[in-house]
């Protein structure tokens, strides 16, 4: 079987799936990719622009329009028309948008195939929900990172916190974390799941340094074993 070098992160929302990814690439001097931040950046500029979250002849203009941006620099992960996206798609309404913005399969598509071109020539980590079943299904390492929705919900709650956005209740936020998990579970487009090769990741009870140190290991083992030099 031939492997693509494509370290794949799945995992529901607030599972720590990104912190961990990013800290994984930086440990193995690989390039990051938040697949995530793609669906928010589209999700946020249609609602920026009034461009309805449905499939139509408005959306597949939209996406043939754009030119997305991804890792121009260590301050722009990602922009659309040269607008640094990377901070305004962490506001809190915007996951709610990104979830309907997914369900699309001409977003799907687009975004596969951005996504696939960004990876072909370089060893990455990319994280997502259908990295190691959809995007590259020949990932040569595979991870499937959760927590429970409590823990979730927390992390979720703190990062708004830190971010200046204390109007939400954590109640608030755990019905909105089950809401997401539905959503992202039983769309009919690519659902997250985890794929039959990957590795379960609870994070739960783990502690970062932990949780990196067991994903380097297994990396770097399964890349000596087909001989993907990092």
């Amino acid at each position: 079987m031939s492997f693509s070098k494509v370290i794949a992160i799945d995992g529901p929302s607030g599972s720590g799936k990104s912190t961990i990814a990013k800290k994984l690439a930086e440990t193995l001097d690989v390039l990051y990719i938040d697949t995530g931040a793609m669906f928010r950046a589209l999700a946020y500029c249609c609602d920026q622009r009034n461009i309805s979250l449905t499939a139509g002849p408005e959306m597949d203009e939209f996406l043939s329009s754009i030119n997305l941006e991804y890792g121009k620099s260590s301050d722009f992960l990602i922009g659309i028309d040269g607008e640094n996206l990377s901070l305004k798609i962490r506001e809190h309404n915007v996951s709610k948008l990104a979830s309907i913005i997914s369900q699309i399969p001409k977003v799907r598509e687009y975004l596969l195939n951005f996504q696939r071109d960004l990876a072909s020539r370089v060893v990455c980590v990319m994280e997502g929900r259908d990295i190691g079943t959809v995007v590259f299904p020949n990932a040569f390492c595979k991870f499937f990172v959760t927590a429970s929705v409590e823990v979730r919900s927390n992390r979720r709650l703190n990062q708004l916190q830190e971010a200046g956005e204390s109007e939400l209740s954590l109640e608030q936020i755990m019905i909105d974390v089950k809401k997401r998990d539905e959503s992202d579970m039983n769309r009919e487009v690519a659902p997250l799941k985890m794929a039959e090769d990957a590795a379960l990741v609870d994070t739960s009870e783990m502690e970062l340094v932990e949780v990196l140190s067991s994903l380097k290991s297994s990396v770097l083992d399964k890349a000596k074993g087909i001989g993907i030099s990092l």
